[in-house]
């Protein structure tokens, strides 16, 4: 691909559903979940074979992602709206930076890792790239040449009911067709979507500058679109309310490819996911820190700084962090959300 190649890596959200160890002051961008360096540290890292890499985020965070990612190129929001907002602003910013760029999309809270060739699940198509570069390169060669909306669709391995699906349509040379993308289904749509062979919306995308800009013009960021042209993005975002890049452009365009991927991939979106990415004892217990159960199954532990003892329970997420202790079912870690919210109109987020 002749095009340079940008990762635009978004590090403006707060990763709510992580609460008590994502706070308003500390995202969950910079903890350290699944290793030693924090999440965003290890996107940055997985997106050094960019020509360059961008972060995006507001302006409280910024010192942190300097001192996260000090090689990344920052692009500063004028506000937190989602990622509808902060990606419209930051591709168009990577359009006057860089010289006729592709830009991939990053979230920086998810838990990658590369996959052999047969490793992948076993309802992957054949052709799925197994690593993520391999998977990046590929979408970013088909939004080149094809001016697609390009996403990636993570092959499944099991049905999920907090995921968003994409369903591919027609079989092109190294992608498919968009045909849909489906909201987070109920458990018994959810086992239909992977039997009919439909895909994880990962929240990856790569795309044109040129062609993302002309599918917002036509959508609810048509206002911060005009604004940016006219060299007033403070205006721009104080026109449009928050939406997410999927609800306002990806799931209205009619310009859209997915690549199927078969990479090892999670959303670290809240503490039952530590179960998946971590090790766990011969019950099923998970713990990231210093943990002990006694006939105990199926908990998750997150304790960095505390020693936490559980006895007799099963399927719950228990973390102490700081001076905030939360205790919820496993099956219920993303109503966590809602403690968050009480917490705000407290003012004790």
């Amino acid at each position: 691909m002749a095009r340079q190649l940008v990762a635009l890596v978004l590090a403006g959200g707060i990763g709510s559903r992580l609460y008590p160890a994502s706070r308003s002051d500390r995202p969950k961008q910079f903890l350290a979940l699944d290793g030693e360096r924090s999440l965003l540290a290890r996107t940055v890292d997985r997106a050094a074979f960019a020509d360059r890499v961008v972060v995006s985020t507001r302006e409280a965070f910024a010192p942190l992602v300097e001192e996260h990612a000090p090689d990344a190129d920052v692009v500063v929001e004028p506000a937190g709206k989602d990622t509808g907002p902060a990606v419209a602003y930051a591709t168009h910013r990577i359009r006057e930076r860089y010289d006729d760029p592709v830009v991939a999309i990053l979230p920086s809270d998810h838990h990658v890792a590369d996959r052999a060739p047969d490793e992948g699940p076993a309802d992957a198509p054949a052709d799925a790239p197994t690593t993520f570069e391999g998977a990046i390169r590929t979408g970013a060669s088909v939004a080149a040449e094809t001016g697609s909306l390009v996403a990636f669709g993570v092959s499944p391995t099991r049905p999920d009911t907090g995921y968003g699906y994409v369903e591919p349509g027609t079989r092109r040379a190294d992608h498919r067709d968009l045909a849909a993308f489906h909201e987070k289904p109920d458990a018994e749509t959810a086992a239909r979507y992977v039997d009919e062979g439909y895909l994880w919306n990962a929240g990856l995308f790569a795309w044109t500058p040129e062609a993302f800009l002309d599918a917002a013009r036509a959508s609810p960021l048509a206002p911060l679109i005009e604004a940016l042209e006219a060299g007033d993005p403070e205006a721009g975002f104080d026109a449009v309310d928050p939406i997410s890049v999927d609800h306002a452009v990806m799931e209205r365009t009619t310009n859209a490819a997915v690549v199927p991927v078969a990479f090892e991939w999670d959303d670290l979106g809240a503490w039952d996911a530590l179960a998946r990415i971590l090790e766990t004892d011969a019950d099923g217990n998970t713990a990231l820190g210093d943990a002990l159960t006694v006939d105990a199954a199926d908990n998750v532990v997150a304790s960095p700084d505390h020693h936490v003892s559980l006895v007799g329970v099963d399927g719950l997420a228990v973390v102490a962090w700081d001076d905030r202790v939360l205790v919820v079912p496993k099956s219920a870690a993303q109503r966590v959300r809602t403690v968050v919210d009480e917490l705000k109109a407290r003012g004790r987020f």
